[in-house]
């Protein structure tokens, strides 16, 4: 019993120039892709920035704090010092 990939179906045999005819076509693609997209403005991005540094500093400031609240707890009542 024959299956589609010994039929010879173009898309399982590349053939001779194929690879480079695929990528220009990626190429071209994701240029016109590009040229869809919606870039945020400088105060979107200012925004975003602030936000990220903000939600860092507030996780980084919770981790801290747990951190010693936790070395305490192990070094006191688990390692007896």
């Amino acid at each position: 019993m024959a299956n589609a990939r010994s039929e010879g179906h173009p898309s399982v045999r590349p053939q001779a120039g194929q690879p480079e005819e695929r990528r220009g076509h990626f190429v071209v693609e994701a240029w016109a892709e590009l040229k869809k997209v919606e870039w945020p403005g400088q105060n979107q991005v200012i925004q975003g920035t602030v936000v990220v540094l903000v939600a860092c500093i507030v996780v980084g400031t919770y981790l801290y704090i747990n951190d010693q609240v936790w070395k305490q707890v192990v070094s006191k009542f688990l390692l007896g010092q």
